[in-house]
């Protein structure tokens, strides 16, 4: 690593193959409103813009979430002058002039502000300014290359003080329920999930472990348990990308959530194929419900929303008397809103019915994820744990196949149309809940904030490929029987303990907290007064109590498939069945509209009462806020007094005021005048 020579900064834990490009000592980080600002150094490195602040608390973060922002999380970069307009910095600019401020403008909505003095920082400032921008733009996400990370990885040794203070860490991983948490990458993780959901009728099948048959796919899927490998090996051919039906949740009362990618419309199943496919998804339980996203935002329409209002959420972006209105112009809540009543339908459905409910998307690789993910969180109270929403989001999105770095935009920056982060919708709509349901969930509102933060720092193997088979080749190469910690770093496993997965041979996942919170912010993502959930089913009661029939679908109608469309379902063949015309709607085919009237529907006036276990948010426009700590950190006159900075900037803070005030002190009223600068602020 190199630097400027003279200086004394804090040591600075570099990653693996960082090289300092430049660095400001005398920089300061403005802390909002105000002339209030941290002083410290900041450095430019070919992964990352970091500031070390002069008195950093004690902390053994490699990452710090606070002053660390990762190269292709900076959107855009402002150099500011009190002599010239702005300018926008690339690698192509030119820099005319000394900048007295930079402005670093985030993909996660924070707006970093830092501030040089006129006490001979001016080489630096401009040194420092063009490494930024020539840097960010030589930055390119790698996760998808297959080629290795080229540095995109986290340290493989942490510095200790003492051995005390190593197993004391140790514990502490532990008890933050990392070891809970199930990356869906080994066989025994499926089996352990499918034993506690209690899906009898349904094993684990090894039949994609070699990613031969859906290379998007994982390596193990939950099926029926009649169909055996080779039958089911006619299915994926009629689907596209090879995306077949396959479990997602089961609940005790009969119900199954399936997804799948959309039917192939030149695939023509033969008679083997049909009963193979229709066995998988009817196989005794009932009817089949056809959920598509087709009412839900399309990528296209959730990209223009999140491009809006992070325009929106700038400094100066409009007028005050018609930021509302603007707000209500980018649809995003519009969005959130649609998401969470087509959850809160689909959760009624399986909650109320004894049927097979079918999440059909075109891939089945975004939309798909953000639906199935919010029904389980809706009916599932360990879902709701915090180790329970992480296992969630490995099964649904990581090995799901969710497209991360192209939904992101951060892959290469060549991508724009590709971009749609449905992920960062997922954690609003995550929010909304915990907002409406503060007692039923484990993790609070700081920990979605380090998630929604953490996904774009290309340090972790969670966010950085686009399924399981490019996780499994790309990564450094080491032995598949180490495993990383964030106080030994790689380590043979104990004997006797099973180890497998590309996660545990690769980037550690981003679930290690350690690496980027202190133990303080940690402790802010559990909620004390959240229900702990259980790690049994989501709901054991009968499920022929009132209010769920379990035989609701008469025995005539029972092999039909319905279409659920705005809360109603209306009859509708298989796609292979489309030479029939469908059978005749029923008087006693169910229907979700009188949901509001039985008090359970998601377009109430405030959180409806509903079964045990089962959460059906208020989706009405009063009862969807916006994301106020997440999208409002760039506007300093919205944190001002409702966001105060995080502890430990605050603790800097305090002991800068502290020691001003005692040089002040010491140095006598006559020079501490109103108008002497070394006078405290106020």
């Amino acid at each position: 690593m190199s630097g400027a020579p003279g200086g004394r900064r804090p040591a600075f834990p570099g990653l693996p193959g960082e090289l300092v490009l430049e660095e400001a000592a005398g920089a300061r980080q403005r802390c909002g409103e105000g002339d209030g600002s941290v002083p410290g150094t900041l450095l430019c490195t070919n992964r990352r813009l970091a500031f070390l602040p002069a008195q950093a608390p004690g902390s053994r973060a490699f990452l710090h979430s606070e002053y660390d922002v990762a190269l292709p999380c900076i959107r855009k970069l402002v150099a500011a002058s009190s002599f010239t307009k702005p300018k926008v910095l690339t690698a192509a600019s030119t820099l005319k002039f000394i900048p007295e401020e930079l402005a670093v403008f985030c993909r996660d909505f924070r707006l970093l502000r830092f501030h040089f003095h006129e006490n001979g920082l001016a080489p630096q400032a401009f040194r420092v300014a063009n490494a930024i921008a020539q840097a960010r733009e030589a930055a390119a996400w790698l996760g998808d290359t297959g080629e290795g990370h080229d540095g995109w990885s986290c340290p493989a040794e942490a510095p200790l003080e003492d051995e005390e203070e190593e197993e004391e860490e140790e514990e502490e991983e532990e008890e933050e329920g990392s070891a809970a948490t199930l990356l869906f990458e080994s066989l025994r993780d499926w089996e352990k999930e499918l034993k506690r959901l209690g899906a009898a009728g349904w094993r684990v099948s090894a039949v994609n472990e070699r990613f031969d048959m859906a290379p998007s796919l994982p390596r193990y899927l939950w099926v029926p348990s009649g169909l055996l490998d080779h039958d089911l090996k006619r299915i994926f051919a009629h689907f596209e990308e090879h995306r077949m039906p396959r479990l997602c949740w089961h609940h005790p009362g009969g119900s199954d959530l399936l997804r799948a990618a959309g039917f192939h419309a030149a695939s023509e199943p033969g008679s083997e194929d049909v009963r193979c496919l229709e066995a998988l998804l009817l196989g005794g339980r009932g009817p089949c419900v056809l959920a598509d996203t087709a009412e839900l935002p399309t990528l296209a329409d959730i990209q223009l929303a999140h491009l809006k209002l992070r325009a929106l959420c700038l400094p100066g972006a409009a007028a005050e008397e018609k930021w509302l209105s603007a707000l209500e112009g980018t649809r995003w809540l519009d969005h959130v809103r649609t998401c969470l009543r087509k959850a809160a339908e689909v959760a009624s459905l399986l909650v109320g019915r004894r049927c097979s409910v079918l999440l059909q998307e075109p891939s089945d690789r975004d939309l798909n994820c953000l639906l199935a993910s919010l029904v389980q969180l809706l009916g599932d109270p360990h879902a709701r744990t915090l180790p329970g929403f992480q296992s969630l989001v490995q099964r649904e999105w990581v090995a799901a196949g969710h497209p991360f770095p192209h939904r992101l935009g951060l892959l290469r920056r060549d991508s724009p149309r590709e971009e749609a982060p449905v992920f960062l919708l997922f954690l609003d709509c995550t929010w909304q809940l915990v907002r409406q349901f503060p007692a039923a969930f484990g993790f609070t509102e700081a920990y979605l904030l380090a998630l929604h933060d953490s996904s774009f720092a290309p340090y972790f193997s969670t966010f950085l490929f686009s399924c399981q088979r490019q996780r499994g080749r790309g990564g450094p190469h080491r032995p598949c029987s180490q495993t990383y910690t964030p106080v030994n770093g790689w380590q043979d496993p104990a004997p006797g303990v099973p180890r497998a997965g590309s996660a545990a041979r690769g980037l550690p996942a981003v679930w290690a907290w350690g690496l980027r919170y202190s133990r303080q912010q940690r402790a802010r993502f559990r909620n004390p007064a959240g229900a702990a959930g259980s790690m049994g089913p989501p709901d054991t009661a009968d499920p022929r109590t009132p209010g769920r029939p379990a035989d609701a679908w008469p025995g005539p109608g029972a092999g039909n498939v319905f279409v659920l469309t705005k809360g109603t379902l209306s009859p509708q063949p298989f796609p292979w069945r489309s030479g029939r015309p469908p059978p005749r709607l029923a008087r006693w085919a169910p229907s979700l509209e009188s949901l509001g009237e039985r008090g359970g529907g998601p377009g109430g006036n405030r959180p409806p009462a509903s079964p045990p276990g089962l959460l059906l948010p208020c989706a009405t426009g009063p009862s969807v806020r916006l994301w106020r700590r997440c999208y409002l950190r760039g506007l300093p006159e919205a944190q001002r007094g409702r966001f105060a900075p995080s502890p430990a900037g605050l603790a800097e803070e305090l002991r800068l005021l502290q020691d001003r005030l005692s040089a002040w002190r010491a140095a006598g009223p006559s020079s501490g005048t109103a108008g002497s600068p070394r006078a405290p602020p106020r």
